[in-house]
């Protein structure tokens, strides 16, 4: 009896992506994003159940093996899809596409702004780009945050964001700045004051 080319070493028949669908996909879909491995990965996950080469299980699978393992969360999703359906040779494919053209364009964006670095235009502009982010980032921290502050508890806001905008100030590393925020939000005591 020949072994069926679709059947793994555990005996489970797994009907999945050719190679050369697997290499398209990962190619395609974990590069058209920017910002996050995760909109990559929900990408693949509705193309791959879509064709029926994935069920709910396997996705959860490969989520808990990418999420336990060292590195990119959407690298070790990749290399997870590549193993299943091709073995050695998918995943590194898989790994390869989904690495590669990233750090490619990462390089070109680099070798660029070392190139006009010089310029003050270039350096205004980046200048106010990252005033723009981090006035994102205060907004959408600010969104996130308002719902939880009652009347009472307008003081304690207060005393961590006056701590932490210090602790910014003084050039404290993110980690020590959220870990002074959390450790005085939590030693002040909440009171409940009605309006």
């Amino acid at each position: 009896m020949t072994p069926d080319p679709s059947e793994h070493s555990t005996g489970l028949r797994v009907d999945g992506p050719s190679l050369r669908e697997l290499v398209a996909a990962v190619a395609f879909e974990a590069n058209r994003t920017i910002g996050g491995g995760n909109v990559s990965i929900e990408l693949l996950r509705r193309r791959f159940t879509s064709r029926g080469w994935m069920d709910a299980t396997t996705h959860g699978l490969f989520i808990a093996v990418s999420r336990f393992t060292p590195g990119t969360v959407v690298l070790a999703y990749c290399v997870s899809l590549g193993f299943r359906y091709q073995g050695w040779p998918g995943a590194l494919l898989a790994l390869t596409l989904a690495s590669v053209p990233g750090a490619l364009i990462v390089f070109g964006l680099s070798v660029t702004f070392t190139q006009i670095e010089p310029y003050a235009i270039a350096r205004a502009l980046l200048a106010i780009g990252i005033l723009v982010a981090g006035g994102l980032v205060v907004l959408s921290a600010w969104h996130l945050i308002r719902p939880y502050l009652h009347i009472g508890s307008r003081w304690r806001a207060s005393v961590v964001v006056i701590i932490t905008v210090a602790l910014v100030v003084a050039g404290a590393t993110p980690v020590r700045v959220l870990l002074a925020a959390a450790l005085v939000s939590c030693l002040i005591p909440m009171r409940d004051e009605k309006p």
